[in-house]
Parts: C-alpha cells; sequence; structure tokens
C-alpha cells in the first residue's frame, strides 16, 4: 500500500515506532519501514544484533546511527534472534535503499503472540503515518 510517498507492502504488519514484521509461521522477519528509514536520513551506523538473543517486544535490542540520529530500535515481537543480518553492519545504507528487502535486521523465533501491530489496510495506521507525516513535514 502507498500512502504518500511511503511505501508499506500489505504482507507485513507494523508497530507505532515505525518498524515492521513479516510472519511466517513461528518466524518473523524484522525491519524499520520505508517511512522510518526517511525519517532517520541516511544511516551510517547499525548494530547488528546477536543471534541467540532473547528479546521482548517494546524493548531496545538494537541501535542505529544516522548523520541527524542516533536511536535504540524496540522489538517488534518477542523471541530469540536465530538469524542477524551481518550485511547492514557493514552496508548500512541497505536499510535506506532496501528497507523492506536487503535492509532486515534480524529473524526471529516468536514467543507469545505479538500485541498492537497493524495492518496498512487498518484505519488506525493510516492515520497514525498521516499524524507522523504532518508532524515531521513528510
Amino acid at each position: 500500500m502507498q500512502i504518500g510517498e511511503y511505501n508499506f507492502p500489505d504482507d507485513l504488519l507494523y508497530d507505532k515506532e515505525h518498524s515492521w514484521a513479516r510472519i511466517e509461521g513461528t518466524t518473523a522477519t524484522i525491519g524499520m519501514s520505508d517511512f522510518g528509514q526517511d525519517l532517520a536520513g541516511e544511516i551510517v551506523y547499525a548494530e547488528v544484533p546477536r543471534v541467540g538473543r532473547e528479546i521482548t517486544q517494546g524493548e531496545p535490542f538494537m541501535s542505529v546511527e544516522s548523520g541527524k540520529w542516533v536511536g535504540r530500535i524496540n522489538a517488534i515481537v518477542s523471541g530469540e534472534i536465530v538469524e542477524a543480518n551481518e550485511e547492514i553492519e557493514w552496508e548500512s545504507t541497505l536499510i535506506n535503499e532496501d528497507p523492506y528487502g536487503e535492509g532486515w535486521f534480524a529473524k526471529v523465533e516468536i514467543s507469545g503472540e505479538p500485541e498492537g501491530l497493524m495492518k496498512p489496510s487498518d484505519p488506525e495506521f493510516a492515520a497514525l503515518i498521516a499524524s507522523e507525516r504532518e508532524k515531521y513535514g513528510k
């Protein structure tokens, strides 16, 4: 789904912090949305999360740095990191160039049911993006 100039694939779930999850069975691939990477600006560094680490939805699990922002990224799901995208440590601009493809962060074996995630077609999601675009002049 296209909202303004931003792409939000329909097969993904999103949170209010501009992260996405592609859930396949009990595994979720997670990353930063197109809108989130645009807000951050050019990503110059990404801390790759450690495989085997348990993460909790809503709590920080990695950080990214751009020319205008350094921030912790909160987990969109809870579970164990089973794979991390090592490429983003060396090619952090992949997050900007291909946020839903080569710029993914980690794959997580989900524990428990993720809460509060939205589909692009949800009215709540459209309202969130409209509000954020207004807030940040996007």
